[in-house]
C-alpha cells in the first residue's frame, strides 16, 4: 500500500506504521510530515509550551552504557545544586510566562533525595503564585524510576507530569545498552504507578541505536499506545566519549543524517498515531542540525524545554557530546526560541501549563 493510501487512515496497523518510518521517499516524507501537522494543529492546537529546563543534579545510581552521568564515569564533577537555586530558575520562568518547568537529574530514590525534591516541589509552588499563575507553575518530574508510595508524596507536593523514557522497547536492545541491574518490564511498571498516582506520564526512546529497527520503533509507538502516556519525549542516539557505547562513534558519524531524518519521522507517527499527546522538540535534534527543533515542531511536536539550569553547572551534566545551549544565558536562549516559533508562524504559549489534551480529555 502506498504512503498516501496509508495515511487516508485514522487507525494504523503495524505493518502501516513500519512504511511509514521506512518512507525515504523525499515526497513520501514530506506527505507524512504535512499530515503529522495537520494533526496537530486540528487536534492540539498551533502553540509551543516551553517547560524551563532545571538539571538540578548529576549523581545517577545507573550505569547505562550511553549516558554521559553513568555512575560509573568518574571524569565527571558531580553536583547539586541547592533549593534557593532551584527556586530561583523556577521564579525566573514564571516572570518570563513560561507556564511550566522540568526538574530532572540522574536516578536516585534513596530517602534523602526524595525529600529534597518532595521540599522544592512544595517551595516552587509557592514562590511562583501570581495573578497569571494562580497554582504556580506546573511541574514536570524526570528522575527514573520510584515507588508508588513516593509517587503517591511527589504528586501530593504539586507535580502533575513525568517523564520516564524507557529508550527502547526490545528487550534485546534494552539489555545491550543498560547494566545488568536494569530490566525493561521495571520501567514499565514504573510508567504505571505514575498513572496510578494520577500523573500524566510521559516516556521516549533513542532513535538510531545500532541494531535498532523500523519493527523496534514500530513496537516502541505501540507500546506508547498501549500504556496509553500523555507525553513523549524522545530524541537520536548521540555518543559520548566517556561510556562503553562510544565505540560506536564512527556508526554514528555516518548515519547521523538517517538518525536524524528517522527522529523526525517518529515525532510524526506517534502524531499519527497517537493524535493528541504532547511531544517534545528535543534538544538532542538540535545537537545534530541548528535547526532541528525546528524541524521537530514542523513533524508534529508541540513543546520545547529551554535550558535554565545556571551556566556553571550546565557542562558537568552531558548525557552526550555535542550538547547545545550551554553557555548561553537563559534570556539568549528564550529570545532566538521565540523567534525561531514565530518564524514557522506558530505561537508561544504565555503563562499556560500547556497539560496533554490527552490526558484532559481521558479524564473528561
Amino acid at each position: 500500500m502506498s504512503i498516501k493510501n496509508i495515511l487516508q487512515k485514522d487507525n494504523f496497523t503495524r505493518d502501516d506504521i513500519i512504511a511509514l518510518l521506512s518512507a525515504d521517499n523525499p515526497a513520501d516524507i514530506e506527505l507524512i510530515r504535512n499530515k503529522a501537522e495537520q494533526i496537530l494543529l486540528d487536534r492540539c492546537g498551533s502553540k509551543v509550551f516551553y517547560r524551563g529546563l532545571i538539571e538540578f543534579s548529576n549523581g545517577c545510581v545507573c550505569d547505562c552504557h550511553y549516558c554521559g552521568i553513568r555512575k560509573s564515569n568518574h571524569t565527571v564533577k558531580r553536583f547539586m545544586l541547592t533549593k534557593e537555586e532551584i527556586i530561583s530558575a523556577a521564579k525566573w520562568c514564571a516572570d518570563k510566562g513560561y507556564g511550566s518547568v522540568v526538574l530532572q537529574s540522574g536516578e536516585r530514590n534513596d530517602p534523602a533525595f526524595v525529600d529534597f525534591v518532595e521540599d522544592a516541589i512544595m517551595q516552587i509552588k509557592n514562590a511562583t503564585i501570581s495573578q497569571n499563575l494562580p497554582k504556580g507553575v506546573g511541574i514536570t518530574l524526570s528522575i527514573g524510576e520510584q515507588s508508588l508510595k513516593t509517587c503517591e508524596r511527589f504528586f501530593k507536593a504539586g507535580a502533575h507530569r513525568y517523564l520516564l523514557r524507557i529508550e527502547t522497547s526490545s528487550p534485546k536492545l534494552f539489555n545491550s545498552i543498560h547494566s545488568s541491574t536494569q530490566n525493561l518490564q521495571s520501567r514499565i511498571n514504573a510508567i504505571k504507578n505514575l498513572k496510578q498516582a494520577n500523573f500524566q506520564a510521559g516516556t521516549g526512546v533513542m532513535i538510531g541505536l545500532p541494531g535498532q529497527t523500523s519493527n523496534d520503533l514500530a513496537d516502541d509507538i505501540l507500546l506508547f499506545k498501549e500504556l496509553d502516556v500523555d507525553m513523549i519525549g524522545m530524541g537520536p542516539y548521540i555518543p559520548h566519549k566517556d561510556t562503553p557505547m562510544n565505540i560506536h562513534s564512527e556508526y554514528f558519524n555516518l548515519n547521523k543524517d538517517k538518525i536524524f531524518q528517522t527522529s523526525l519521522l517518529m515525532i510524526a507517527v506517534c502524531r499519527l498515531v497517537l493524535k493528541d499527546v504532547n511531544i517534545a522538540s528535543t534538544t538532542a535534534l538540535q545537537a545534530i542540525r541548528d535547526d532541528g527543533r525546528e524541524m521537530g515542531l514542523r513533524y508534529g511536536a508541540n513543546v520545547m524545554m529551554p535550558q535554565v539550569t545556571p551556566v556553571n553547572v550546565r557542562r558537568d551534566y552531558l548525557l552526550y557530546e555535542g550538547k547545545p545551549c550551554l553557555d548561553e544565558s537563559s534570556e539568549e536562549l528564550r529570545q532566538g526560541l521565540d523567534l525561531r516559533i514565530r518564524s514557522l508562524g506558530r505561537q508561544v504559549a504565555i503563562d499556560e501549563w500547556g497539560d496533554s489534551k490527552h490526558y484532559k480529555n481521558n479524564k473528561g
